[in-house]
């Protein structure tokens, strides 16, 4: 691994088994002492929000976080289950220094995962990320203070009060986002919450807003997180939308910092199509800047093409949400996401917000009035392929000669009509192969080729 890349943080923060490294206690609290000295030369009395999803293991890990940092002399907000976009906007309405949230988004219950917002609401920058792991690399006296406590007697969760206000505010913060006394009013929405952080929130919310709520999936238990339902289970939403007669529904992911659409046919919608339907609103209303929003190398192509006939341009980046968000703000470009279902509009937030989407999607709904897979007929997706190869090595992959060669041929192949998008996973031992075009049986083909030429080299 590059010197200049961080060890621990990965594309979306630390994330691994709890109880092994790096979410062991020894590495959280070396984590947490790291962070509060890092803090403290920044500001003489910061303070940190801390929140977190339903996981068994959130309530330790924001506990040993909270204790290195309390013996620091740095004020913590605990906000107990709350998702993502929850500590963003508490960490920038509380003028607090950072913000962590302890969750592993759509990963199963034994994982968990940790990620850092900086003082304005969004996730600190990847070079931010490596130097507190360089803080983190001294020698243990740099990070033994005379502060450090006796683990006998260790902050837990459990000792510290949840500060409800400030889950309040931001909850009200999503609900005046929409116009009106009960802007949805007169509609049908299934809601799975996937045991997740959007559970205690979810259908109180819609229904404050005039919708007829149908939810599943609320009741976390501290290990069901994820299982079975959700965001990376999006089909059980679109039969419990067939099962319930709903205009639409939604699913949720771990820390609902993401949704994933069913239409009232109960055919699954992803990033892409919400996207389509929130950019093409914003247009129509003028109410989207310079005519432009921020999608992946992962996106649909039919993205682009369905915008375009709208008037709005599409600007790609690369994979991550993000990645996304700086590009908004290199770009001064206000709406973007990815295919995952992160989606971010910066006028309401700095963060994906799984919730926010869904209330949007649903406030584009009843302003056009037509069933979804009517709103949607415009966007027509091309073909795309994704395939995952293992591998063993994770070499530039410009230097493999064979790799080149075989996707300039794909290239030449495809023409106008199609592209590659090859990369590595940030979190695996995986390179990633997303071809689009016009014809499946053509891309399959591709497919194949360049998947034997890969194996054959990384393998």
């Amino acid at each position: 691994m590059s010197r200049d890349q961080p060890r621990l943080f990965g594309t979306d923060g630390i994330r691994g088994a709890f109880g092994s490294h790096p979410l062991d206690e020894a590495t959280i609290r070396d984590l947490g002492a790291a962070l509060g000295l890092e803090l403290k030369t920044k500001t003489a009395t910061p303070r940190v929000v801390i929140g977190g999803d339903t996981r068994d293991s959130t309530p330790a890990i924001c506990g040993w976080l909270a204790e290195e940092l309390s013996n620091r002399d740095i004020e913590v907000s605990y906000l107990g289950v709350v998702p993502t976009p929850g500590v963003a906007f508490a960490t920038r309405t509380q003028a607090a220094a950072c913000g962590i949230v302890v969750s592993a988004s759509h990963n199963p219950h034994p994982d968990n995962g940790i990620k850092l917002i900086d003082s304005t609401g969004f996730k600190w920058s990847t070079d931010a990320e490596i130097l507190l792991e360089r803080r983190m690399s001294s020698p243990r006296p740099s990070l033994d203070s005379a502060l450090r406590v006796s683990h006998a007697t260790a902050t837990t969760a459990a000792d510290m009060e949840v500060e409800q206000q400030a889950i309040d505010a931001y909850l009200d913060a999503l609900a005046s986002s929409l116009p009106a006394a009960e802007p949805l009013a007169g509609l049908s929405v299934a809601l799975d919450t996937g045991h997740g952080a959007a559970s205690a929130f979810a259908q109180p919310l819609f229904t404050r807003l005039g919708a007829q709520v149908h939810v599943i999936h609320d009741q976390p238990d501290g290990r069901n997180v994820n299982a079975g339902c959700g965001s990376t289970h999006p089909e059980v939403v679109a039969q419990h939308v067939r099962d319930t007669g709903s205009d639409l529904g939604f699913a949720f992911d771990g820390d609902a910092d993401r949704a994933i659409l069913a239409d009232e046919t109960g055919q699954v919608r992803d990033g892409d199509a919400m996207l389509f339907l929130w950019a093409k609103d914003l247009k129509q209303r003028g109410q989207l800047p310079s005519d432009r929003i921020v999608a992946t190398s992962m996106s649909n192509l039919g993205l682009e093409v369905a915008l375009r006939r709208e008037g709005v341009r599409v600007v790609l980046c690369d994979v991550g949400d993000r990645v996304v968000v700086e590009t908004m703000q290199q770009q001064s470009i206000e709406l973007g996401g990815e295919q995952s279902g992160h989606i971010v509009n910066l006028p309401l937030g700095t963060t994906g917000d799984g919730l926010a989407t869904a209330l949007q999607i649903c406030a584009v709904r009843q302003r056009d009035g037509r069933p979804l897979s009517q709103m949607l007929s415009d966007f027509e997706r091309f073909p795309q392929l994704l395939r995952n190869i293992r591998v063993r090595r994770k070499p530039d992959l410009a230097d493999l000669p064979t790799v080149v060669e075989a996707s300039r041929e794909i290239e030449r192949t495809l023409g106008a009509e199609g592209r590659l998008v090859l990369r590595y996973s940030g979190t695996e031992p995986l390179v990633r192969i997303m071809i689009e075009g016009s014809e499946r049986s053509i891309i399959e083909s591709l497919a194949d080729d360049l998947a034997q030429v890969l194996a054959a080299e990384l393998s």
